[in-house]
């Protein structure tokens, strides 16, 4: 099998092993890391029947070629395990003319844990690969759910450290709790009085920071990242666009080769360009429904051409979709400007100085396969309370922007093809936000009463791992500005 190496988008530097772009996160010149070529289509057929590790194995082993087999599997079998609570990892649910791909039955009850749960090991075998015996310094940003699923998946591991920085007010209280009672030595959360981007681009400047790049060497110690910018946190995720289909396929709701559709609920871009490299490797995608909140910045830039991340930052019900700067867009961008590295660093350099950029129309007509939908705040709640009087299904914020976003988009376009929701997230991490939409019960309760109350209208009952949170100790308090991030590091590093 020809090897895949991995080069910048943003320069013509010379191309690494994925080993080596699974450690480095991000590449030296900010850019992210992209295949140099893609791998050949895979055989879907082959696949019908199969369990989830065997597809995983499938789709991920092209992308990872310096892993040899037993490591690549013995990655995925430690990753999707018994903390996943049902052995189909990632199941496909049926409601009504839709279907919803589950990707929240791991320990965090997100989408998240689908990489997050194998990245430490791509990690630690990549480390090993290298011949590293640097400390890893996993540095973080999230925006509500990577913070947890980072955490979860890091804690304990040996010659790692990792830093997560959220936003104190821009998170629900289920995900805030889940972070700050992480237990383990090895693990560190930082609030910071600003936003997602305001996160996101501390931890990029952090990496690019050559002063402090230095001192850590100095100190035997080396940055990766668990953020989606991260090659090995996005190529895990492909392969849950293939299991959707082939689940379609097992269920006879499709024929071989037949065209679905994936409604995406999108923030920092990392999910659906997932499905983007599913549609490159083969899978038969016809659109890609890239669902925004009330940030509708990826909508407007479909829609335009024009990505404006100057525009008012709005807090909404969906969280993790609270962005203006979606880093993983940037691997798009040079996919469609024919792996043009020099067309990608002049469209992010516009966006680092002036905020805005604008693609020609021979890129913008590359995007086809990308239809964009919003939802504001009424139509999210809408759609929660739609989907439970119709289904009797409950649906987090983020599956519910995406959700009507996909009624939005049949409607105006008449598409009659399978369409899957990709649901990203439980209920239960954001309960005050769907019970309010559901029974209008809000005032009077903190969020785990209304856990309870959630409780009863799903028959599965409260998970594990939100029963046990109000019981935690709180162990991280740290709260930080913005300009304080490079110091709070140093300062947990003893650098």
């Amino acid at each position: 099998m020809k090897q895949t190496l991995y080069k910048s988008t943003r320069s013509d530097s010379l191309p690494v092993s994925a080993a080596a772009a699974i450690v480095r996160g991000i590449a030296g010149d900010g850019g992210l890391f992209v295949p140099v070529s893609f791998p050949r289509p895979i055989e879907i057929e082959a696949l019908v029947g199969q369990s989830f590790q065997e597809v995983a194995y499938r789709v991920m082993q092209p992308f990872l070629t310096d892993f040899c087999q037993d490591e690549l599997r013995n990655c995925i079998e430690n990753a999707y395990d018994r903390k996943f609570d049902t052995p189909l990892i990632a199941p496909l649910v049926k409601k009504g003319e839709v279907f919803f791909l589950e990707l929240f039955h791991g320990p965090t009850l997100a989408f998240k844990d689908m990489a997050l749960s194998i990245l430490p090991h791509l990690l630690r075998t990549a480390v090993k690969k290298l011949g590293i015996e640097k400390e890893i310094v996993i540095l973080t940003a999230t925006s509500g759910d990577t913070g947890k699923a980072a955490l979860e998946g890091f804690a304990g591991v040996e010659g790692t450290t990792i830093i997560v920085y959220f936003p104190e007010h821009g998170v629900s209280e289920i995900q805030k709790r889940q972070m700050v009672t992480q237990e383990g030595s090895n693990v560190h959360v930082i609030g910071i009085e600003g936003n997602f981007d305001d996160a996101q681009a501390g931890v990029k400047s952090m990496f690019s920071d050559t002063g402090l790049s230095k001192k850590m060497a100095a100190t035997n110690l080396v940055f990766s990242s668990a953020n989606s910018i991260n090659i090995g946190r996005l190529i895990p995720q492909v392969a849950y666009y293939f299991y959707a289909y082939l689940q379609l396929r097992a269920a006879g709701e499709i024929k071989a080769g037949e065209e679905i559709n994936f409604a995406v609920p999108t923030g920092n871009f990392g999910n659906i360009l997932a499905g983007y490299y599913a549609r490159e490797l083969g899978l038969p995608v016809k659109t890609l429904i890239c669902a925004s909140n009330e940030n509708k910045v990826l909508f407007d830039f479909f829609r335009s051409g024009t990505y404006d991340r100057n525009r008012r930052f709005v807090v909404t019900m969906s969280p993790s979709m609270d962005i203006l700067i979606s880093s993983n867009l940037e691997r798009l961008l040079y996919l469609v400007s024919e792996n043009d590295a020099a067309v990608t660093a002049r469209l992010m350099q516009e966006l680092a100085v002036s905020g805005s950029y604008r693609v020609s129309d021979e890129v913008k007509a590359k995007l086809k396969s990308f239809r964009a939908g919003f939802a504001s705040e009424d139509d999210t709640a809408r759609a929660i309370r739609d989907v439970f009087a119709r289904d009797d299904y409950v649906i987090d914020t983020h599956t519910a922007v995406s959700w009507s976003a996909c009624q939005k988009y049949r409607a105006e376009s008449g598409d009659s093809t399978k369409t899957v929701i990709v649901s990203t997230a439980s209920p239960f991490k954001f309960p005050r936000d769907v019970m309010k939409a559901i029974a209008g019960i809000d005032a009077g309760l903190d969020d785990f009463a209304l856990v309870k109350e959630l409780g009863k209208l799903i028959a599965d009952g409260i998970p594990k791992a939100v029963s046990e949170l109000e019981q935690k100790p709180v162990l991280h308090r740290t709260v930080c500005q913005i300009e304080e991030m490079k110091s709070s590091l140093e300062k947990i590093l003893g650098i």
